[in-house]
């Protein structure tokens, strides 16, 4: 976290009122919203998802794209491993998971090992940290703040633990955070657990945490939430907490943005 740190450039900043959450600001005087391009994905492969990210940062870090973006999806059922993660974090063997179909996958992301799977959002803000003057441990508090808040519009009552990035119910984690900065722009993001099966997190360490246990919006509420609506919410406390306007594209327009820095080959991957 330390090294990210270096990378961004300190501005200043204005205080929320609500949260405390520090948002940067050109100026002592409010300025209009900036865009930000909001990508609504439904379901994507992680590998595919990580791919598009990764072509994202490139094309925004090299001002082919002029814009952040964010990327709203949920995915199928995956384990994916950051950097501070190894296979102790497991508490079954790969090839339990190998005849379930479901994979590890590295990332460089911070955090131990997760679950992600259906029912589960997942948004990914591709930002570029030094432009808009986000310290990093800021922006993974607006990320946990963006979440509250939304878990709030359902009168859940969510908090942070100082110890553990993410935000909590009780003792029960419902939502993770694992970002990486690569050249000031932000990938990867946040997990809020909607619908999701939380059996795949008993076959864990969640996080690397020991004898922690996870909980979703579903088990709370005692009935399926619908993931639109989540989604729309998770939109608007994002706007609020980075001071954005979310402007939708569709993949074939992000794509069409990308043509300069995506092959053709690259594009059908996608």
């Amino acid at each position: 976290m330390a090294e990210m740190e270096k990378m961004v450039h300190s501005t200043r900043k204005k205080q929320d009122p609500e949260s405390g959450i520090q948002n940067p600001l050109a100026s002592t005087q409010k300025p209009s919203p900036r865009e930000l391009l909001s990508l609504d994905l439904d379901f994507m492969d992680y590998r595919k998802a990580l791919d598009l990210q990764l072509h994202l940062v490139n094309a925004r870090h090299d001002r082919i794209l002029e814009t952040d973006a964010v990327l709203f999806l949920e995915h199928p059922p995956v384990f994916t491993m950051g950097r501070r993660g190894n296979l102790q974090s497991l508490k079954v063997s790969k090839s339990f998971l190998e005849s379930r179909g479901i994979p590890v996958i590295p990332v460089e992301r911070g955090g131990d090992i997760t679950y992600h799977g259906p029912g589960q959002l997942v948004v990914y803000p591709i930002l570029d940290l030094r432009a808009s003057g986000w310290r990093v441990v800021d922006f993974v508090e607006a990320l946990e703040e963006v979440m509250i808040r939304t878990l709030r519009d359902w009168g859940i009552k969510a908090v942070r633990n100082p110890k553990n990035r993410g935000v909590w119910v009780g003792p029960s984690k419902i939502g993770c955070i694992g970002i990486a900065v690569r050249r000031s722009i932000s990938f990867h993001g946040l997990a809020l657990n909607v619908n999701t099966d939380l059996e795949p997190f008993n076959w864990v360490h969640p996080c690397g945490l020991h004898g922690v246990c996870m909980i979703s919006m579903k088990e709370i509420m005692g009935k399926e939430i619908l993931m639109e609506d989540v989604r729309r919410a998770t939109g608007t406390h994002i706007q609020e907490v980075f001071d954005v306007r979310l402007k939708p594209k569709t993949l074939d327009e992000i794509l069409h943005l990308l043509e300069s820095e995506i092959s053709t080959p690259d594009r059908k991957a996608i």
